[in-house]
């Protein structure tokens, strides 16, 4: 195995994984729990409408892990990832402190798909991808990569919650 079967190889496990756990989620939100009880939740934690959100960030989960395991369009796939997983840490896991078995979930969880998704965004697939088979790796990757996956992503992220969110009070 050479250098860059080792580094096509290891950003494949990458792609992979964060892929499957996005896409795992995609589907638990619309046929596990179902979408009208994602659509409870995300309502509870002040999303509106609950139900239009609960179908954006199911759709984005299933398409961005699809992506991601393929390896097509990978920064705006990465984007995806980055932006849900923001939005994950604003609305229920932030005030929970690092570690996930915290009661309410601790951020770390989200931190780390968040921080794996600007990483692939920047790196790119590798050559054992969609993205190389149609030559459009070579544009996506280092700089480009970075501001699609981190600026899209937070950026997109923060104008939904400026939009759409609004916390629960004490009232509520």
């Amino acid at each position: 195995m050479t250098d860059a079967d080792a580094v096509d190889f290891a950003l494949l496990l990458l792609r992979c994984g964060v892929g499957a756990v996005m896409l795992a989620h995609g589907v638990n939100h619309v046929w596990h729990g179902n979408i009208t009880g994602t659509a409870e939740w995300f309502g509870s934690m002040g999303m509106k409408p609950a139900k239009l959100h609960a179908w954006l960030a199911s759709v984005t989960e299933i398409g961005a892990g699809l992506l991601l395991i393929v390896g097509l369009l990978t920064p705006f796939a990465a984007a995806g990832v980055v932006g849900v997983t923001f939005v994950a840490w604003a609305i229920n896991h932030r005030g929970n402190g690092f570690f996930i078995f915290r009661p309410g979930e601790g951020w770390e969880y989200v931190m780390v798909l968040g921080l794996a998704g600007i990483a692939l965004g920047t790196l790119g697939p590798g050559t054992w991808s969609l993205d190389d088979a149609f030559d459009i790796i070579d544009d996506l990757t280092g700089t480009a990569g970075l501001l699609i996956s981190a600026v899209a992503g937070i950026g997109g992220a923060i104008a939904l919650l400026a939009v759409f969110w609004r916390p629960p009070t004490a009232e509520d």
